[in-house]
């Protein structure tokens, strides 16, 4: 068995123009003074990185990774949850994504496809110039709109739209794969690959590509209702990375899982700091470890309640009393005989 690194931190949330959170220098300094090892970056972000020059100097890349290692912490990988979704938007979500994307794509859906899979090209080389061999992502969705459809879905939809999410996805997937770099879906609800079906569909259309798999967030999975413990026994093969996020779930006579049009604090599904959700996360270490998961063990922060400092220093702490050092004896050992042959056919009666 192997042991889960961390604890390390997704610094999209905690990015801001307000110092210390305000370069990647003095956020690194701020993180590694609560406690955290590593971080992951955003790499649409541009007081984080430069992608593209990331991507074209190995240089850069070198003076990024330098930066990160001077506040005593590690690069565990780059994300491009922003980008990723734009790889495939449905028509009627185009204007919503503008923010995603430059101004002189507004309203362009193409162009802003096109834009985002050059991103995540970048990012590929990104990686391997940074000497990771993970990436975050979102996969994007045409289909979302009819996740619980009325009318019903003609026959055939399902099947053409993950084909078309599939010819988006397999270039990029290849990039990755000349770099050496996995693509980790995070699976989320609003995205076509959200759940254990859903990515299973999608691998199919890739031809099982050895790049595609999975981030594993198990907040998402309890807002869904989805067992988020067996979702590992199924994967494990697939998940290279781990958001460590919390989550709680409490549905009332008035909402479920859809949330009522409510906002995050009002939802009966909503996001928590970590220990103040419903997640298990014992279990969850257990399993992981259990399968020989060694990636990093990366806080996402988003709660509705508690300031983002505050979760953040509790979640160091929090993470490192989760981490599990595999053992590498048995605890029976002191019972043992060893290895003698002739007394084994004995005891069977041979």
């Amino acid at each position: 068995m192997k042991t889960i690194k961390g604890p390390a931190i997704f610094l999209a949330q905690f990015a801001d123009d307000v110092a210390p959170f305000n370069s990647l220098k003095s956020i690194c300094e701020w993180m590694s003074n609560v406690g955290y090892k590593g971080v992951q970056i955003p790499s649409w972000d541009s007081r984080m990185i430069d992608l593209q020059k990331a991507a074209e100097s190995k240089t850069y890349a070198d003076e990024i990774k330098g930066i990160v290692n001077d506040a005593g912490l590690e690069i565990t990988e780059l994300s491009t949850h922003l980008q990723g979704q734009l790889v495939a938007v449905h028509p009627a979500y185009n204007e919503l994504f503008d923010g995603f994307a430059p101004s002189n794509l507004a309203g362009n859906l193409k162009g802003k496809a096109e834009w985002a899979s050059q991103q995540l090209k970048f990012a590929a080389k990104a990686s391997a110039n940074l000497g990771l061999t993970a990436h975050a992502t979102f996969s994007g969705a045409l289909m979302w709109h009819t996740v619980y459809p009325w009318p019903q879905r003609p026959a055939g939809l399902v099947d053409t739209g993950f084909t078309e999410l599939a010819k988006r996805w397999k270039p990029i997937l290849d990039e990755f794969d000349n770099h050496g770099v996995d693509v980790c879906y995070e699976l989320h609800p609003g995205e076509d690959l959200h759940d254990g079906i859903t990515f299973e569909m999608f691998l199919e259309k890739v031809d099982n590509h050895k790049r595609a798999n999975i981030l594993y967030d198990p907040s998402h999975f309890v807002l869904q209702c989805l067992d988020y413990l067996q979702f590992i026994d199924f994967y494990h093969e697939r998940i290279k990375m781990f958001h460590v996020k919390d989550a709680e779930f409490n549905p009332t006579g008035k909402q479920g899982v859809y949330g009522g049009f409510q906002g995050w604090v009002d939802r009966a599904g909503r996001f928590r700091s970590l220990g103040d959700g419903q997640v298990d996360f014992s279990g969850i270490f257990s399993k992981l470890s259990q399968y020989d998961f060694d990636g990093w063990a990366v806080l996402e922060w988003e709660c509705a309640i508690k300031h983002p400092e505050q979760g953040a220093i509790e979640g160091a702490q929090f993470i490192s009393d989760h981490l599990i050092r595999v053992t590498e004896k048995a605890f029976d050992d002191f019972a043992g005989r060893g290895a003698d042959e002739e007394f084994n056919k004995k005891i069977l009666g041979i």
